[in-house]
């Protein structure tokens, strides 16, 4: 009898003290990007402490993950994403309505518009994470102002004759890229783009674009035969000299690659056209999800003030902030840069028919 009540004990000390096995949940990402892989394994000790075993699956194309969400074929509980392809997600019934259900969502900057992707609805699908700008980090002097022309690239591109390029398109920087030279070529315009392209004439519209092209392209790196593959390839390139310009979707890489030491001090950030193209991106849970409830605390970790600044400060990531500027009221926060003025993305269906366009007439 004694021995049954010393084992008793001691089965409830060990399993009372045993460590509680944390719930895996699964986030799928991009991966090409250092900071932002560092940002993400310290959010990773963070959620350890609340139980929560936070897995960053790293992947080159999101697409090829909302592929296997559509299918029903993969394992992810937080996607993400924006664009193409939250459309794509939605357009299956493959999300969660999840917007009611975070709480921090009532702290979200109001002058952010990100109630619409891309031009669709977001009907409470995603929720806000970050801001992301399109902009030109440049060498000193290859810009004269902060918001750059077409002319003035065409410009810049005799004087550095084969030291500018920009990543080749599908890449979504190359594919944004040709929409800010849009906007340059057409700055009266700039509601028309916000169209489904099936409502305009958009092979009339674009040629002055390709016309363009065609005489900028001999005066690119490598005589536009070959293009960088990707952002990073390109600030590797202006980092050592082969290219005056590289090109970002967020507006405080200036400076944070100048901190982290990727850069020369100096270099400039400039908007192609008179304003940067703008957009939110999101995470998402999937129908699919196995773990909704962690995912969704996950998420109100990922907008609340401590993860926010951590994200905004320069000496990091460096991605604007989606809370309202009271929420971020520290030392920290100042260490980021004013947003460039804005004008909102493309509709989502200019993707797919700029990339399509730019392929069938440079590859």
């Amino acid at each position: 009898m004694r021995r049954l009540v010393a084992v008793t004990f001691f089965l409830v000390i060990f399993l009372g003290t045993a460590p509680i096995k944390a719930e895996v949940v699964n986030f799928y990402a991009w991966g090409g990007s250092a900071q932002v892989n560092s940002y993400l394994r310290w959010a990773q000790q963070e959620l350890e402490a609340e139980g929560i075993e936070f897995r960053h699956n790293k992947v080159a194309d999101v697409s090829e993950v909302v592929k296997q969400i559509i299918s029903g074929h993969s394992n992810a509980d937080i996607i993400w994403i924006n664009g193409e392809n939250f459309h794509a997600l939605k357009d299956a019934n493959a999300l969660l309505p999840i917007v009611g259900d975070i709480k921090a969502t009532q702290h979200i900057n109001p002058e952010l518009n990100w109630q619409t992707d891309f031009g669709e609805p977001v009907n409470g699908l995603e929720v806000p994470w970050g801001v992301g700008q399109f902009n030109l980090i440049a060498r000193p002097g290859v810009f004269g102002t902060e918001a750059v022309s077409a002319e003035e690239l065409m410009r810049a591109a005799h004087e550095y004759k084969g030291r500018i390029s920009y990543p080749k398109p599908p890449e979504f920087h190359g594919t944004t890229f040709l929409k800010s030279l849009l906007l340059s070529l057409y700055p009266e315009r700039r509601s028309v783009f916000q169209q489904p392209i099936q409502s305009i004439n958009a092979q009339e519209l674009t040629q002055p674009l390709w016309d363009y092209l065609d005489k900028l392209h001999p005066l690119l790196w490598q005589q536009g035969d070959n293009f960088p593959s990707s952002a990073g390839e390109q600030v590797s390139y202006l980092a050592n000299g082969l290219l005056m310009i590289a090109v970002s979707f967020n507006p405080n890489d200036n400076q944070t690659l100048v901190n982290q030491g990727r850069l020369p001090a100096g270099v400039k950030r400039h908007t192609l056209s008179d304003h940067a193209i703008t957009n939110t991106h999101y995470l998402a849970i999937p129908k699919t999800a196995k773990s909704v409830e962690k995912a969704k605390q996950i998420i109100e970790f990922m907008l609340s003030p401590k993860a926010q600044r951590r994200k905004a400060d320069t000496n990091r990531w460096g991605d604007p902030s989606v809370l309202k500027p009271e929420r971020l009221h520290t030392k920290e926060s100042s260490r980021q840069t004013e947003l460039l003025p804005a004008t909102d993305d493309f509709h989502v269906s200019w993707q797919s028919y700029l990339e399509q366009e730019w392929s069938a007439r440079y590859q």
